[in-house]
C-alpha cells in the first residue's frame, strides 16, 4: 500500500560489478597461490623548481622536434640489422667493402635531403636516439664500419656545430623527458 507522496522503497538491484574490470591471474609462489596484474612501468623523475614556470613551450618544441627526428632513428636500426646480417653471408673483405659502400650510396640518396633540413637541435636528437636505438653511440659506428679516420673527421665537423657524436643516451638522467615523450609517442598517446 503506498499513500501519494510516498515512494516505492522496493527497487530492484542491479548488477554490483564495473563496466570496467580487470580479471586476476593467479601466480603460485611458494606453494601459495596469489592474485596478480601486470601494471605498465612508471618513470620517476625529480621534482622541477618551483621558482619558474613550467616551459611548456619547450616541451612542445620537444614534441615536435622527436616526432620529426624519431622515424629516422628507427630506420638506422633497421636498416643496421639489415646490414649487419647481410655482412655475415659476405667472407671476403673486399666484398663486405664494397657492399658498406653501395649500401651507404642508396642511403644517402635516399634520406640525404631530409637530414639535411633538420636543424642542429634535431640532428642532435637523432645523434642521441641512434645511441637509444643501436645501443653504440654514432662516432662508434662510424668508426665501425669507416674507419678511426672517418670517425675523428666526421665528430671534428660535429663539434664546429656544437654536437658531439660520442654523445650517450641517458633515459634515468638528463634525458628521462625524451624517454617519457618517447614512450607516449610509441603508444600512441601523443
Amino acid at each position: 500500500m503506498t499513500v501519494s507522496g510516498q515512494v516505492d522503497t522496493i527497487t530492484q538491484l542491479n548488477d554490483t560489478l564495473a563496466t570496467n574490470f580487470f580479471k586476476l591471474h593467479t601466480v603460485e609462489r611458494n606453494g601459495i597461490s596469489l592474485p596478480e596484474v601486470n601494471i605498465k612501468g612508471v618513470t620517476i623523475i625529480g621534482q622541477p623548481s618551483t621558482a619558474r614556470k613550467f616551459p611548456f613551450n619547450r616541451y612542445q618544441r620537444l614534441v615536435y622536434n622527436l616526432k620529426k627526428v624519431y622515424p629516422y632513428a628507427l630506420v638506422v636500426r633497421a636498416r643496421l640489422g639489415a646490414i649487419n646480417e647481410e655482412l655475415k653471408n659476405i667472407p671476403d673483405e673486399k666484398d663486405r667493402k664494397k657492399y658498406l659502400r653501395q649500401s651507404e650510396k642508396d642511403i644517402f640518396g635516399e634520406y640525404e635531403d631530409d637530414v639535411r633540413d633538420m636543424t642542429i637541435t634535431q640532428g642532435k636528437l637523432l645523434i642521441k636516439l641512434v645511441d637509444r636505438e643501436t645501443l653504440n653511440t654514432s662516432y662508434e659506428l662510424i668508426r665501425q664500419y669507416r674507419g678511426n679516420f672517418s670517425a675523428a673527421f666526421w665528430q671534428g665537423i660535429a663539434r664546429i656545430f656544437g654536437t658531439d657524436l660520442k654523445a650517450e643516451y641517458d633515459p634515468y638522467g638528463e634525458d628521462a623527458v625524451i624517454e617519457i615523450i618517447l614512450h607516449e609517442l610509441e603508444s600512441g598517446n601523443l
